[in-house]
C-alpha cells in the first residue's frame, strides 16, 4: 500500500512537471493535472490538498537533487585541483541536477515569486552558499566566514541564472554560455582567492 502511494506521489510530480514546462505556472491547475494523469481532482487531493503544495513537493525534491551535486563536489580532491578544474567540475555536476529537474525555470520563478515556497527558495541558497563556503576554504581561500557567504552568493546567483539559460537554449548556444559560465566563476574566485596579491 505504501509503495503504490509512493508511487503515485511521483507520478504526480512527474505529470506536475511536464505540465508546468508545457504549460507554465499561471495554466497550471489541479483539475489540469488530475486530467492529463485520468484521475478525479479529489483522488489527486488525497495525496496534495492544492497546486502550491504539489509545488513545494517538486521544491523540495530540486533541494535533494541539488544536496546530491554538492555532495558529489566536495567528494573531489579541492585541495589538488586547480580553480578551472574545480569551476569546471562543479559547474558539470550542478548542471546534471538542472538537467535533471524537468521544468526548472518555470519551478524557479514559482520558489521565488509564491510566498508559500519562498522558504525553500531560501533553503536552496543558504545550502549552496554554506557548502560553497566549505569548498572555498579547502581552495586555500582566507577570508572570514562572511566574506565567504559575500562570494558564495555571487557565484550562487551568477550560477543560477545562467544555469537556468543554459538548459533552456540549444546545445550549440547552451556550450557557449556554459564556457562563459566557467570563465566568468574562474574569474570571480581568482579574484578573491589571494585579494592581496
Amino acid at each position: 500500500m505504501q509503495e503504490r502511494a509512493k508511487q503515485k506521489t511521483q507520478q504526480i510530480l512527474d505529470t506536475t512537471a511536464r505540465l508546468l514546462d508545457e504549460v507554465g505556472f499561471d495554466d497550471l491547475t489541479t483539475i489540469l493535472i488530475a486530467k492529463d494523469m485520468g484521475i478525479s481532482v479529489g483522488a489527486l487531493y488525497h495525496y496534495f490538498p492544492n497546486k502550491h503544495a504539489i509545488l513545494y513537493a517538486l521544491g523540495a525534491r530540486w533541494l535533494e537533487e541539488m544536496t546530491l551535486a554538492l555532495d558529489a563536489t566536495a567528494a573531489l580532491s579541492i585541495e589538488s585541483m586547480s580553480l578551472l578544474e574545480f569551476v569546471d567540475r562543479q559547474i558539470e555536476l550542478m548542471l546534471n541536477a538542472y538537467r535533471n529537474q524537468r521544468a526548472i525555470l518555470p519551478l524557479a520563478q514559482a520558489l521565488w515569486a509564491i510566498p508559500e515556497l519562498r522558504d525553500l527558495d531560501a533553503q536552496h541558497d543558504a545550502l549552496v552558499i554554506s557548502r560553497f563556503q566549505a569548498m572555498y576554504q579547502r581552495l586555500g581561500f582566507t577570508q572570514s566566514a562572511a566574506e565567504l557567504g559575500r562570494i558564495g552568493r555571487l557565484h550562487l546567483e551568477l550560477g543560477h541564472a545562467l544555469l537556468l539559460t543554459v538548459v533552456d537554449q540549444s546545445e550549440a548556444r547552451g556550450l557557449k554560455s556554459l564556457q562563459d559560465l566557467k570563465f566568468l566563476c574562474v574569474s570571480l574566485l581568482q579574484h578573491h582567492r589571494h585579494p592581496n596579491r
